[in-house]
C-alpha cells in the first residue's frame, strides 16, 4: 500500500470502536477497576450529606438529639468509607495500570507483527523514525489511556447523576440552574478536544521527523565529518525542532483557553450557588444544611470537571496514539499467501518467467513488459546491463519481495504464489552489495541464517566462507561483539559472514547481487572465491557490474529498459560484438 493509511482521518467513534477489543480483552479487571471507582465515588458522595445532616440536626437541635455518640456514629461510618477508599484506590493505582500496560504490549506486538508482513513498497515511502515513534512513543500514552480514560469518565457519570438526583430532592430550581452550566461545559469540551487532537496528531508526525532527522544524521555521521557539514546538519535539525516547539506552543495556548473556560464556569456555578441559594436561604425555601451540602456537591462537581480537564491532554495524547497505531494496523499487507497455498517440497531451482510485466506499486514505474526468461534447475545466470535496466528488480520478483503486475513467475513447474511466503522464502539466499549485520556477536549474525542450528554448523558455515580464520582472530573469536551494523568490520569480511549466514540456510536457490562490487581487490577476490563454493550445485542469479566476476557463468543476459537484449556465453557474446561486448571491452579499459 502506499501511505493511504498516514493519510486517513479516523473519527473519535472510530478510534474507541477499534480500541475496544484490545481493553475488552482484560474486562474482570476492567470491571474490578470501575467498581472501585464507583466505591471511592461513593466516599465522595457521602460526605455532603453526612454534613447536611449534622447541620440541620445542630440548627434545630431543640431536643438534643445531635448526641456525642451520633457524632461518633456518624464519624465511623465516614472513616469506615475512607478505610474502602483507601483500598479501593490502591487496586485502581496498581492494577489498572497493569492493565493499560498489559493493552500496550498487546497493541506494541500487534504492531511489530503487521510491519513484519508489510512490503518494502511500505518501507520505501515510510521513514522509520516515524515508524519507531508509532510503535514506541505513541504506545506509552495508551497506558494511561487505557486505564483513566474508562475510569474518569465513569466516575464523572457516577457524581454527576447521583448528585443530579440527591440535590433534586433537596431543592429542584436550584439544582436546574446549576446544572444548566453543565451541557455548555460538555459543548466547550468537545470543540476544543477536536482542535487539540488535530494539533497533537501534528506534534507526533513532526517528533518523527524530528527522529527520522537525527537517525538520518547519526548513522550518516561519517559522510557529515568528511564535508564538514556539521552546520548543515544543525541548521536541518533546528528546522524541524522550531516546528515542533511552534506546534507545542499551539498546543499549550488551546489548554491554557481551555482551562480558563472551565473556570469562569467554575466560578459561574459558585457563584450562582451563593446568590441564589443565599436567596433561598432568606426566603425559607431551603434550609442551612441543605445549602451546605449543595456548595459540597458543587465542589465535588467541580473537582470532577478538573480533573476531567486535567485528563484531557492525557486523552488526547492517546488518542492520537491509537490513531497512529492504526496507520500502521490499515497500512494494506501487499504480500501474502494465496487461498490453498502449499509448502514447497524438495525445490530443485527450475524458475520461468512467462509474459511478465512489472510496475512499482507506488509510482507505476514500468520495470518490465512481457518479460520471458527460462532459468534451468542448477544453472548458472548473470545479469548485466545498464543501471534502471531492472537486473535486481528482476531477482526481487523471485522471492516475491515484490508481486509482479501481469504474467506468471513459476518455480519447479508452479506458480510462486500457490507456495507459501516462507516456504518460498526458506529456499532462497541472498548475498547483496549491501551486507546488513545485526547489533550482536560473529555467532548471533551466522546463525540467523537457520535458528537453532549448533556451534559447530555455525564454524562449518563459517570455514566453506572463508570466514574463519579472520574471525578466530578477532578478540572473542564468535562471541565477538561486531557493533550496529557490523560497523567493527571491514567490508570484506563483512560480506564473508553474510555468505557464511547463507551456507548455514543452505537454500536450492542463490541470488547474488552485486555481491562483490563495493570491495577492493583482495576481498573481492576472497570473496569470489567463498561465492564459487556457495554457487557449486545451486540455481544461481547473479547481478554484476563487474563483468570479470562472471565469465564462466552458463549464461548472460544483457537486460535493458527493452528487456532481454543479448543472451549468451561470454564467449558467444564477445563474438557477437554487441551491447555486451562493448561494456566488457569499456571495462577493461577503465581498469
Amino acid at each position: 500500500m502506499s501511505n493511504t493509511a498516514d493519510k486517513k482521518e479516523y473519527s473519535s467513534k472510530e478510534l474507541i470502536a477499534r480500541f475496544s477489543p484490545y481493553l475488552w480483552k482484560y474486562k474482570w479487571t476492567l470491571i474490578a477497576d470501575l467498581s472501585c471507582a464507583a466505591m471511592t465515588t461513593g466516599c465522595d458522595l457521602a460526605l455532603p450529606m453526612i454534613m447536611r445532616y449534622i447541620t440541620n440536626v445542630a440548627l434545630g437541635d431543640a431536643a438534643g438529639t445531635l448526641s456525642m455518640g451520633l457524632i461518633l456514629k456518624l464519624g465511623g461510618l465516614y472513616l469506615l468509607l475512607r478505610v474502602i477508599d483507601c483500598f479501593a484506590g490502591y487496586y485502581m493505582t496498581n492494577t489498572g495500570h497493569v492493565m493499560g500496560t498489559h493493552i500496550e504490549t498487546d497493541m506494541r506486538r500487534d504492531a511489530y507483527a503487521h510491519l513484519q508482513r508489510l512490503s518494502d513498497t511500505y518501507f520505501n515511502n515510510t521513514k522509520i523514525g516515524q515508524i519507531m515513534g508509532r510503535i514506541t512513543n505513541d504506545l506509552f500514552d495508551v497506558t494511561e489511556f487505557a486505564h483513566h480514560c474508562p475510569e474518569e469518565f465513569f466516575i464523572a457519570f457516577i457524581k454527576i447523576v447521583l448528585s443530579f438526583v440527591i440535590l433534586l430532592t433537596v431543592n429542584v430550581p436550584l439544582t436546574l440552574i446549576v446544572f444548566l452550566f453543565i451541557p455548555l461545559m460538555l459543548i466547550v469540551c468537545i470543540r476544543v478536544n477536536s482542535k487539540l487532537r488535530r494539533v497533537q496528531r501534528s506534534q507526533r508526525v513532526q517528533i518523527g521527523e524530528l527522529n527520522a532527522s537525527i537517525e538520518d544524521s547519526l548513522l550518516g555521521h561519517r559522510v557529515v565529518k568528511a564535508f564538514t557539514n556539521e552546520t548543515l546538519e544543525e541548521e536541518k535539525f533546528d528546522v524541524n525542532n522550531v516546528r515542533f516547539f511552534d506546534l507545542k506552543k499551539e498546543f499549550y495556548a488551546l489548554m491554557a483557553w481551555f482551562h480558563t473556560t472551565m473556570k469562569i464556569f467554575d466560578a459561574a456555578m459558585y457563584v450562582t450557588v451563593l446568590l441564589i441559594g443565599g436567596i433561598f436561604l432568606q426566603q425559607g425555601m431551603i434550609e442551612a444544611g441543605d445549602l451546605v451540602a449543595y456548595l459540597l456537591y458543587i465542589t465535588t462537581l467541580i473537582a470532577t470537571i478538573r480533573r476531567i480537564i486535567e485528563f484531557a491532554e492525557q486523552f488526547q495524547r492517546g488518542m492520537t496514539g491509537i490513531d497512529r497505531f492504526l496507520q500502521i494496523m490499515d497500512a494494506d499487507i501487499e504480500i501474502f499467501d494465496e487461498p490453498g497455498a502449499v509448502d514447497i517440497r524438495d525445490p530443485k531451482g527450475d524458475i520461468v518467467f512467462e509474459d511478465v510485466s512489472f510496475e512499482y506499486p507506488d509510482d507505476h514505474n514500468q520495470v518490465f513488459k512481457h518479460l520471458n526468461l527460462t532459468i534451468r534447475a542448477g544453472e548458472k545466470v548473470a545479469f548485466v546491463g545498464p543501471s534502471g535496466g531492472g537486473k535486481t528488480t528482476l531477482c526481487n520478483l523471485i522471492p516475491r519481495f515484490y508481486d509482479i503486475s501481469s504474467g506468471k513467475i513459476t518455480l519447479d513447474g508452479n506458480d510462486i504464489k500457490h507456495y507459501t511466503l516462507k516456504s518460498l522464502r526458506e529456499c532462497i539466499g541472498i548475498v547483496q552489495q549491501d551486507v546488513y549485520l545485526f547489533s550482536g556477536t560473529v555467532m548471533e549474525n551466522i546463525v540467523y541464517g537457520r535458528p537453532g542450528a549448533s556451534r559447530e554448523e555455525v564454524m562449518e558455515a563459517a570455514k566453506l566462507a572463508g570466514a574463519d580464520d579472520f574471525i578466530r582472530q578477532l578478540r572473542d573469536g564468535y562471541d565477538t561483539y561486531i557493533g550496529e551494523r557490523g560497523v567493527k568490520l571491514s567490508g570484506g569480511q563483512k560480506q564473508r559472514i553474510s555468505i557464511a549466514r547463507v551456507f548455514l540456510k543452505n537454500p536450492p536457490i542463490l541470488i547474488l547481487d552485486e555481491a562483490t562490487s563495493a570491495l577492493d581487490n583482495e576481498s573481492e577476490f576472497l570473496v569470489a572465491e567463498s561465492l564459487n563454493r556457495l554457487a557449486e550445485g545451486r540455481t544461481t542469479l547473479t547481478v554484476a557490474h563487474r563483468l570479470s566476476t562472471i565469465r564462466n557463468a552458463d549464461r548472460i543476459m544483457v537486460l535493458t529498459e527493452e528487456g532481454i537484449a543479448e543472451s549468451g556465453t561470454h564467449t558467444e557474446l564477445m563474438e557477437k560484438g554487441g551491447i555486451y561486448c562493448n561494456l566488457y571491452n569499456m571495462a577493461n579499459r577503465l581498469s
